[in-house]
């Protein structure tokens, strides 16, 4: 999937292969999204020139499956929206079509926990509409440990921090909707004695 997208055309960051991006609209874009609240607060504005040297920009056409859930094969990369609506869907054994969990757009990364733990992809991702992005590859990160170490650090903590943050995120989820569904137990079991008592008394 991922080779796909690099064979088609897309804009290029321009700019030499050290120092920092200029000339490009797209790069500061990129840029500025990675040091914005919902991305990688963590870094700074040169920090996140350099950390677009390493990436690939790319346009997906509406539709593209660009993630599938559950798939090992293809962990590699992960990307940052820049223009754009990607739709995270996951399936349920109850439903024929798969449900959508949430909408993502301008300044969201996608696939940056696969990209760590090179885990299988655990929902499916799906341009909403058409897509431009930045992606950094593995072989991209590698290269950028190899080239300019400090720099990988910086981006793996501010990647680590936003992970730790959505996972507390999801936690919180998880706590509401127990405490729905003992609501609703409790409300059940009520109505259900409540039942059983009428029955019983008009026996």
């Amino acid at each position: 999937m991922l080779n796909t997208f690099f064979r088609k055309k897309s804009i290029a960051f321009s700019g030499e292969k050290h120092g920092t991006v200029e000339g490009s609209e797209a790069a500061d874009l990129a840029a500025e999204l990675l040091i914005a609240p919902t991305a990688l607060m963590q870094l700074t504005m040169l920090d996140a020139r350099l950390v677009v040297r390493y990436m690939q920009p790319q346009i997906l056409a509406k539709g593209t499956v660009f993630i599938r859930e559950g798939d090992a094969s293809d962990t590699g990369f992960m990307l940052l929206v820049l223009d754009g609506e990607v739709t995270v869907e996951t399936k349920v054994a109850s439903r024929l079509e798969p449900i959508i969990i949430t909408l993502l757009g301008r300044g969201s990364f996608i696939g940056e926990l696969e990209l760590i733990d090179g885990q299988a992809r655990y929902a499916s991702c799906v341009a909403a509409t058409q897509l431009r992005c930045a992606i950094l590859t593995r072989e991209a990160l590698n290269k950028m440990m190899q080239e300019a170490p400090l720099l990988a650090a910086k981006l793996m903590l501010a990647v680590s921090l936003r992970i730790g943050v959505r996972l507390r995120e999801v936690t919180d989820k998880l706590k509401m909707y127990v405490q729905l569904a003992q609501a609703m137990e409790q409300e059940i079991g009520a109505r259900t004695d409540a039942w059983d008592g009428l029955q019983a008394a008009s026996a």
